[in-house]
């Protein structure tokens, strides 16, 4: 994959992920996306499905957890 792959937007504000870009990070049409700010670009971040989730905090701490008592 090339870094300098880009597309155009159309007059729609629609934007085609080129194939290279879409082959390489193995994504599928109807993927979920989200669009994350960062200075003068946009990161396009795919949203995991909840299935993926699972599991992710096993083991977590809950012992550091501050309650919101503290604020007004």
């Amino acid at each position: 994959m090339k870094m300098s792959e880009t597309a155009t937007l159309s007059s729609k504000f629609q934007i085609s992920i080129p194939k290279a870009i879409r082959t390489a990070q193995h994504w599928h049409a109807g993927l979920t996306f989200a669009f994350i700010p960062k200075g003068t670009g946009v990161l396009l971040v795919p949203v995991p499905k909840r299935e993926a989730l699972k599991g992710l905090a096993k083991g977590a701490s809950t012992t550091e957890y501050r309650d919101r008592s503290d604020r007004f």
